[in-house]
């Protein structure tokens, strides 16, 4: 009897103790999810290709945009801030916090566009430490695995291909209305104009996930050509006399955002949740069409505050762009400005620490942590940066080159300029001060044998899906551009055969489809399109589609290597090949009835078995 009371009180002890247990568990999950719950939101618009001059609050005196520049007076501005000169290596930049010649993003094609796998996104941190994480609009960093932005920590995206909606690896025909996109990869037609579309998408995400803190990358491919918009936004600049009228729809495409980044800001107030979201405004590189010079007068029109350079230029012009970052909770406000050197590469390491997360960097960071300094803590680290323009196969070292230092700028390793005297970089001091020239060299020389050592080209996988799609966007041309859009892809202008870097991820017997046109068309290989689509005063012309004629098509894969006759009524030529597992060159091109080679514009690949 004495033994079974025993036993009964044990029993009863470890029950109390599992109790315990679990209650301070649930206490200590419930004091982790209230901390997590306290935690900022952040959102980060981005715009594609509008420049330091394209807002209203930095000077420029015809553009409308109402919206950033009283958000500009509630936040606080860094007016030093430097990104890549073109779009996919700011934004390679942006989120890991690494020069673009080390993560394999140096060029906007040729296959130097996709984010290495391997690299470390703001995404993927910020869904490690409990954020629910969006993309929307423009990824520009790759369209295969495992480049996908749901392959690179955002868990909900909706956007296009490619660079910009139109591009060959978008849906076919896109042309910023009523257009078709890709949800997770999957595609799904939504109707209106694209930059509506992106911020409709955003908002609703951050309707979900209002309850939980969230990182919601808004980044919009508005003002990049082409310049097609709502004729209402076109009318608001219709009969300005002091800009073209390519500069008429830039600007009206740029107030286009600034009204949904209006309806943005009023959700978020709405909501009740604007006092502790972090907001980004912020662009890719020095304005594309804002500041022009007529090649036949010499007219300028538009407005660069001055600056020397444009869009991919080494010059301030092409790489000083807006950042605006306001968070009320966070004392970032009150419509400051900060004048010293930061950077694009600033941003992960940044946002990290604003928001309490713990981020261990395992490769080399170009970025630093300028927190301290955006708070009005302390100043901003004393350091040198590096931008430059490649747009070349292979990175080369010192190609339009900007070496960095506070208000010095070294250009080219040989012109040196301090903008705080002369902002329109006009001055050569290289000579008067010969010993900077000598130092900013130095660090330059450190920097890029630093750099090239990581220097890698992306491998696109293969195997992934059911089919995976490839396209003439992402081969490796080496003197000359790919057919990168697909008004290019219309004109049927041969491509001089070129290869692509895959990974097979199995071993196994797969068919490649080879095509002139995408699946999505419909078209047969030899057909000719007579759908063109004539110009107006808010939208820019389509034009038709030419007829190509093939007689033979050829696949090469490391040392095998299949041909077979082209019917040209068929919509592809199938050529089926047993394949190992691992890395390779893929090239697959056409003859054409005269004689000339060209490279597969469209490749699908279907795994259709296993090697045994």
């Amino acid at each position: 009897m004495r033994k079974t009371t025993e036993t009964r009180h044990f029993a009863f002890f470890i029950i109390l103790i599992s109790f315990v247990g679990l209650l301070i568990s649930c206490q200590k999950k419930g004091k982790e999810q209230e901390i997590l719950k306290s935690k900022p939101n952040v959102i980060i618009v981005i715009t594609d290709d509008q420049g330091y001059g394209d807002l209203g609050h930095t000077g420029n005196p015809i553009i409308k945009t109402p919206a950033i520049d009283k958000f500009a007076g509630e936040a606080v501005s860094l007016t030093n801030y430097h990104v890549g000169t073109t779009c996919a290596p700011t934004r390679a930049g942006l989120l890991t916090g690494r020069n673009c010649n080390r993560n394999g993003v140096w060029h906007t094609i040729m296959g130097a566009s996709m984010l290495n796998d391997g690299e470390t996104t703001l995404a993927d941190v910020f869904k490690e430490n409990g954020y629910k994480t969006g993309m929307f609009g423009k990824w520009h960093l790759g369209d295969n695995h495992p480049f996908l932005p749901h392959d690179r920590g955002f868990e909900e995206t909706f956007y296009h291909g490619g660079g910009g909606v139109g591009q060959t690896p978008d849906y076919w025909n896109n042309d910023y209305f009523d257009d078709t996109y890709f949800r997770n990869g999957v595609p799904e037609k939504k109707t209106g104009y694209c930059t509506d579309v992106w911020f409709d998408a955003a908002m609703q995400f951050i309707k979900n996930k209002k309850e939980e803190p969230f990182l919601c990358y808004l980044s919009l491919n508005a003002p990049h050509g082409p310049f097609n918009l709502p004729e209402e936004y076109y009318e608001l600049y219709k009969n300005e006399t002091q800009i073209n009228e390519v500069q008429k729809r830039f600007y009206g495409m740029i107030t286009n955002v600034d009204d949904n980044f209006s309806r943005l800001l009023k959700q978020l107030d709405a909501m009740g949740i604007a006092e502790n979201t972090i907001v980004i405004f912020t662009t890719d590189n020095g304005t594309a069409r804002g500041y022009m010079t007529d090649k036949e007068t010499g007219k300028v029109t538009g407005y660069n505050v001055g600056m020397r350079g444009t869009k991919g230029s080494e010059y301030d012009g092409g790489h000083r762009v807006p950042f605006i970052i306001r968070w009320p909770k966070g004392d970032l406000k009150g419509g400051k400005t900060l004048n010293s050197l930061t950077a694009h590469v600033d941003v992960l390491p940044t946002l990290t620490k604003l928001t309490g997360q713990t981020f261990t960097p395992t490769k080399t960071m170009d970025g630093t942590d300028i927190s301290d300094y955006l708070l009005g803590k302390g100043e901003a680290p004393k350091r040198t940066l590096v931008t430059d323009t490649q747009r070349v196969p292979w990175p080369i070292k010192g190609k339009n080159s900007c070496v960095m230092e506070g208000d010095w700028r070294l250009n080219n390793g040989k012109e040196l300029y301090n903008i705080s005297n002369d902002p329109g970089q006009q001055a050569n001091v290289a000579n008067q001060y010969p010993e900077r020239v000598i130092e900013m060299n130095a660090f330059y020389e450190n920097w890029w044998e630093d750099v090239i050592k990581e220097t890698k080209y992306s491998v696109i996988q293969l195997g992934t899906d059911s089919i995976d799609v490839i396209t003439c966007h992402d081969a490796r041309t080496i003197d000359y551009y790919p057919p990168w859009n697909q008004q290019m892809i219309r004109r049927g202008n041969p491509m001089e055969p070129a290869s692509f870097s895959v990974d097979f991820v199995a071993s196994g017997t797969y068919k490649f489809h080879l095509r002139r046109w995408p699946a999505e068309s419909g078209l047969a290989l030899g057909a000719v399109i007579n759908d063109g689509v004539s110009a107006t005063s808010f939208t820019e012309a389509t034009v038709d589609g030419e007829s190509m004629k093939f007689t033979k098509a050829h696949l090469k894969i490391a040392n095998q290597e299949e041909e077979t006759i082209v019917n040209n009524e068929a919509e592809a030529t199938i050529i089926e090949m047993s394949v190992s597992k691992g890395p390779t060159e893929l090239l697959a091109y056409f003859d054409m009835e005269d004689g000339v080679q060209c490279n597969a514009f469209y490749i699908y690949v279907e795994k259709i078995s296993d090697s045994k």
